[in-house]
């Protein structure tokens, strides 16, 4: 069975995010750290080498792969910050409406500056990803 590369670590997030070339994304990670602890209750831990993850959960498919995922995280990329707070889910689409400037993978959403989009909305993503996940996976 392949061994997951994303795992939670105990090296440091200001450590790393000190090392975030672009000033404007390392001012909008340690906000992006406020908003997440804030709507998660979890401290920011470390996931591999550059994501910044919120709690945990285990999950697992059909396939028999599992491992463990942090609810929510976000990593500041050289091209844009991605962020880890999106389902992915159709039910799930109306809430990226009022969010503003971003592009989105299957799941993940890449903004370049935290000022593109809207904080609110952005919560709103936060809080239906981590009530999802906590239904559907075991809590750790």
């Amino acid at each position: 069975m392949v061994k997951n590369k994303t795992i939670e670590t105990s090296d440091s997030v200001t450590d790393f995010i000190a090392t975030v070339e672009n000033e404007q994304q390392r001012k909008d990670s340690f906000r992006l750290i406020e908003l997440m602890q804030h709507i998660s209750g979890h401290q920011p831990k470390m996931w591999g080498p550059s994501i910044i993850g919120f709690g945990s959960y285990r999950y697992q498919y059909a396939s028999g792969h599992g491992g463990d995922a942090p609810f929510i995280g976000f990593s500041p990329r050289k091209a844009a910050i991605s962020l880890y707070v999106f389902t992915g889910l159709e039910e799930h689409k109306q809430l990226l409406n009022h969010l503003g400037k971003y592009k989105i993978g299957k799941a993940c959403i890449y903004i370049k500056k935290l000022s593109d989009i809207n904080e609110q909305s952005l919560c709103d993503l936060m809080k239906e990803n981590i009530k999802f996940l906590q239904a559907k996976y075991e809590k750790n």
